[in-house]
């Protein structure tokens, strides 16, 4: 199985933390060489020093905010001015919790901003490297949410949904340039979103963290919560030359948790 992907370059997104940082790690110590993109400079820094370098990769980062997406236009394009970019992993962080029916307008035009039009911006931005190099890799992180909608999340069922139909489409259009397009669904994963989703919760209902904690737990067939490490581990193969006929793809990792097939 050819896992190895040192020569690529790959842009990852909210890589400060949590998933994204995982996915970064991943992707370095299958030799790729890794741009990290979040609006933190200092947590940036330190998120680069962590990478693996031993076969000779050249890691950097590009400061943006992706509540700002002509921000994240910009620097984006100074980037791929310069640098082919073969492997992309959109992620950002989730829509604040709270029904659909108490959501405003705006919380609905922000996340969409913040997690699809972002998205599209950076995937047209090097989408043409990556059919100039006959290899692309693309692997959205959502949710799964794109399955079954998550109570009290309303916003983020709605954007999530979005974001997949438009990474369907995408992986249709770019399969022929030997691109492909897919979508991992983290479950309840140990990670900062977490930790507020249970505080929201404890805040909602007036019961305790340790209440609220089982209550999800025994949702989840595998009896506890996900590691970072564990949803990485399928981002990185993704993206890898072994990967190459998987595409158009929604895949959770999540227990066994989500009552779909």
């Amino acid at each position: 199985m050819l896992l190895d992907i040192t020569g690529k370059r790959a842009l990852v997104a909210g890589s400060t933390q949590g998933i994204g940082l995982a996915a970064a790690r991943e992707l370095a110590l299958l030799g790729a060489s890794c741009v990290l993109i979040s609006r933190n400079e200092e947590k940036l820094k330190e998120a680069v020093a962590t990478l693996d370098n031993s076969k000779g990769q050249q890691h950097t980062y590009v400061v943006a905010d992706f509540s700002n997406p002509e921000e994240v236009k910009a620097a984006v394009a100074n980037l791929v001015s310069n640098t082919a970019i073969h492997i992309l992993i959109n992620n950002s962080g989730g829509p604040a919790a709270g029904p659909v029916t108490e959501a405003d307008s705006e919380s609905f035009l922000s996340a969409f901003n913040q997690h699809l039009i972002c998205n599209h911006i950076i995937t047209q931005a090097v989408m043409q490297g990556m059919k100039s190099a006959g290899y692309g890799r693309i692997v959205n992180i959502i949710s799964t949410s794109v399955k079954i909608p998550l109570k009290g999340l309303g916003v983020s069922n709605t954007i999530r949904g979005a974001v997949a139909s438009w990474a369907k489409t995408m992986s249709i259009e770019l399969a022929p340039f030997g691109i492909t397009v897919n979508n991992v669904l983290p479950g309840a994963t140990a990670t900062g979103r977490l930790e507020a989703i249970i505080k929201n919760k404890v805040t909602k209902t007036g019961a305790s963290a340790g209440a609220v904690t089982e209550e999800m737990l025994e949702e989840i067939p595998a009896k506890r919560f996900g590691q970072p490490e564990e949803v990485a581990a399928l981002i990185a193969f993704l993206c890898t030359p072994a990967a190459a006929y998987i595409n158009g793809t929604s895949i959770p990792v999540d227990g066994g948790r989500t009552g779909a097939i």
